[in-house]
C-alpha cells in the first residue's frame, strides 16, 4: 500500500483510506489545492466460500478532465488502493459494477475493466423476474468479477 502512497503523491495526488468496520471509503484530493478529486466507496463482504471486496462506486469529479492526468489515471490509484485495500483484508474475489447511465461511458468503463484483467459475469437488462433482486439492491446494470485481487 505503501508503493501506493508514494507514487500518487509524486503525481500531486493525496489518497486517503478510511474504514468503518467492513465499509471503505477512498478520496484523492489535489495535494496543492486539497480539493477532493475523487472518491469510492465499496465493503468487503464475508461470504462463503471467501471474503469479497465489493465496489459500488467511485466517482471522479469534473475538473479531473481537464487535468493533464487522464481520468483513468486518478481511478486506477482510487481503484489500485481498494484492490490492495480488499487483498490486505483477505479477499480472494472482486466484484466491480459498471453503471448503464449512457450507453458510450458504459461501453468505454466495461471495456477498461476488462483490459485490466476483469470478466462480465452478469448483465442486468431488467427484461427477466431475475433481474429485479439485482436492480432493486444494487441500482446496476453489469456486474464484473475478477478472481484475483
Amino acid at each position: 500500500m505503501s508503493e501506493i502512497m508514494e507514487s500518487s503523491r509524486r503525481q500531486n495526488l493525496d489518497l486517503q483510506l478510511q474504514t468503518f468496520g467492513p465499509f471503505f471509503r477512498i478520496t484523492a484530493k489535489g495535494l496543492e489545492t486539497q480539493r477532493e478529486l475523487g472518491r469510492a466507496e465499496g465493503v468487503i463482504r464475508v461470504w462463503y466460500p471467501c471474503k469479497i471486496l465489493h465496489l459500488d462506486s467511485i466517482r471522479l469529479q469534473r475538473e479531473t478532465l481537464g487535468m493533464e492526468k487522464s481520468i483513468f489515471g486518478i481511478g486506477l490509484f482510487i481503484g489500485a488502493v481498494a484492490i490492495r485495500h480488499g487483498y490486505d483484508s483477505g479477499c480472494k474475489k472482486t466484484e466491480l459494477l459498471a453503471i448503464n447511465d449512457t450507453d458510450l461511458y458504459h461501453l468505454k468503463l466495461v471495456r477498461f475493466y476488462k483490459r485490466i484483467g476483469f470478466r462480465v459475469v452478469h448483465e442486468v437488462t431488467g427484461s427477466s423476474l431475475g433481474d429485479l433482486g439485482h436492480i432493486i439492491k444494487e441500482h446496476h446494470l453489469l456486474e464484473v468479477k475478477s478472481n484475483s485481487t
